[in-house]
């Protein structure tokens, strides 16, 4: 299984994350509406979901893996109103940026041993689905490394994401789109257009052909 992938992403986010002030926490990201203590809240509650997961197993069998797993989460923007809601009022709730980084320190590092003791091939739910951990820790991967580039829009001399990170993204992306991106992108370029981040060029267009149409592979 890939903890240490999954180890690598999170202590990458948390490179960010850990010597941000509470004023640096107002910053806007990369997601529409959401300021990085959002985001924070964001990626501690989805860690929070993966450690509920791996000790949640299920009767299974498996209906996604770590790539049709994405399937599921195309543009909805009803659905995105309300996150964003959500979000800025929960994350609004820690009157002190420190004690929301502790819990996604504090959760990210949990994740990761729940990861270490769990078997790759062991059946577990969430989302409404179910998963074999080993795939399961590949969506966080994603997760992270794609909120990752979403963190540091407005954060210049901030670290990006784990290589390795980056690397799952582009191979689930790859995996999405039926063959390799006949495209000369970054794996960072690549993860924030096929996410719907960055709009598509009319050069870049062409060269996708039909396969543009279906941009953003998932969002």
């Amino acid at each position: 299984m890939d903890t240490d992938v999954l180890r690598a992403a999170y202590e990458a986010f948390a490179a960010v994350v850990r010597p941000l002030d509470d004023e640096e926490s107002w910053r806007p990201t990369g997601c529409a509406g959401w300021v990085v203590r959002d985001l924070v809240f964001h990626c501690a509650g989805d860690a929070q979901r993966a450690l509920v997961a791996l000790h949640t197993p299920a009767a299974g069998p498996p209906d996604r893996d770590a790539v049709t797993y994405w399937q599921d989460w195309a543009p909805d923007p009803a659905g995105a109103a309300n996150g964003r809601r959500f979000e800025r009022v929960s994350a609004s709730m820690f009157l002190d940026f420190r004690q929301l980084r502790d819990l996604y320190l504090e959760t990210t590092a949990a994740t990761v041993n729940a990861a270490a003791d769990a078997r790759p091939d062991l059946w577990v739910a969430t989302q409404g689905r179910v998963l074999t951990a080993g795939d399961l820790v590949l969506t966080l991967v994603v997760e992270a490394t794609v909120h990752h580039l979403d963190l540091v829009i407005d954060l210049p001399d901030a670290p990006g994401p784990a290589p390795a990170g980056l690397a799952a993204v582009r191979a689930t992306l790859d995996d999405l789109l039926g063959r390799p991106l006949p495209l000369d992108w970054s794996d960072e370029h690549y993860a924030r257009a096929a996410t719907g981040r960055a709009p598509l060029t009319e050069p870049e267009r062409r060269a996708l052909g039909t396969d543009a149409d279906r941009f953003p592979l998932f969002s």
